[in-house]
């Protein structure tokens, strides 16, 4: 079972993160937590509604968070048990997303996942930021005060982005870095419109977690064909108000976030990662094989790996041949 860790971002901004160790001892002080992502749990959402099972809302101060002085290290900084690695989801995902995946993997790894700021049960400040900046420091704050250095990144799209700046401005926190099926190259202003109207045509709130799944799943109109997987990926994250079913994150946020990113390409910040770095792509995804061909060249130290029949959630959809194509990469890394 997995346990929940407070950590303090950047800005003051709290943080949970989510320990996937297996064994009694996962936080590495022993200390219980709550239950974690990726199991039937059902909470009380913050402002009164009931959540989705497998989120944990953000606790208030009367549910007893803890938020720790910014750059104070958690008392688990001082007995990491294993080498560690950082799970970092995508724009709209959450810590949870990560937990099939994990439970696949072996090797004695620490394995942590993150919620990132604006997302799960991390706090989504109104003001932000919600910046390229903001993230890449979350990620070095947990890596920090989780004693988790020299880490293994693994990211999913922004978290992917998120971890690969974090490698190349802190080659001190990064031991490898596995990123999946994330681009390089801009998006452009475009892609950045699609998405708002994409916001703007969600039927929320929807009337129930039934909705929720036949519309991300089914009739969404960026959906070519019937994809269940992708329906439960989006019902994960939603949460349950007087009026139905909304996202536990703030669409506007996400535009935010993204807005940071899509104009610009990122090939510079890539090519400074000095570490050894997994490039995976899933064969129906958005990164595609030229361009991910591309980035294991301009890496200095890069290797390529494919999953067939994956699409970009790739180890969501398919967490057995994530594992295939991942473990060997992490064990060849982390073993002494």
């Amino acid at each position: 079972m997995a346990r929940r860790l407070d950590v303090t971002g950047a800005d003051g901004v709290r943080l949970t993160a989510w320990d996937y160790t297996p064994g009694p001892t996962a936080t590495g002080d022993g200390t219980t937590g709550r239950d974690a992502p990726g199991r039937s749990v059902t909470a009380q959402a913050a402002g009164g509604g009931t959540a989705l099972p497998g989120i944990v809302p953000q606790p208030g101060p009367d549910q007893g968070a803890v938020p720790r002085p910014s750059g104070r290290p958690a008392p688990e900084a001082h007995r990491a048990p294993a080498p560690g690695v950082l799970l970092l989801h995508g724009l709209m995902g959450h810590a949870g997303h990560w937990a099939r995946a994990a439970s696949r993997l072996t090797g004695g790894h620490r394995l942590v996942a993150l919620d990132q700021r604006g997302h799960g049960g991390s706090e989504k400040p109104a003001a932000g930021p919600f910046t390229r900046e903001a993230y890449v420091a979350d990620a070095a704050a947990v890596v920090e005060q989780l004693g988790l250095g020299p880490v293994t990144l693994v990211g999913h799209s922004m978290g992917a982005l998120t971890a690969w700046q974090l490698a190349a401005e802190r080659p001190d926190l990064v031991r490898a870095l596995v990123i999946c099926d994330m681009r390089a190259s801009a998006l452009g202003a475009a892609s950045q419109r699609a998405w708002q109207d994409w916001f703007r045509g969600w039927p929320a709130p929807f009337p129930s977690l039934e909705a929720v799944h036949r519309w991300f799943g089914d009739e969404d109109p960026w959906v070519e064909t019937p994809n269940p997987a992708r329906g439960a990926f989006f019902a994960e994250v939603m949460t349950e108000h007087a009026d139905g079913w909304r996202p536990v994150f703030d669409p506007e946020q996400m535009l935010t976030s993204r807005e940071t990113w899509v104009h610009d390409a990122h090939w510079d910040s890539l090519a400074q990662v000095r570490c050894p770095t997994l490039v995976v792509r899933g064969l129906d995804g958005e990164l595609g094989r030229a361009e991910a061909q591309e980035m294991v060249r301009v890496l200095p130290h890069g290797e390529y790996a494919e999953i067939p029949d994956a699409g970009h959630l790739l180890h969501y959809e398919h967490p057995d041949a994530w594992r295939e194509a991942v473990e060997p990469f992490l064990n060849g890394v982390l073993t002494p």
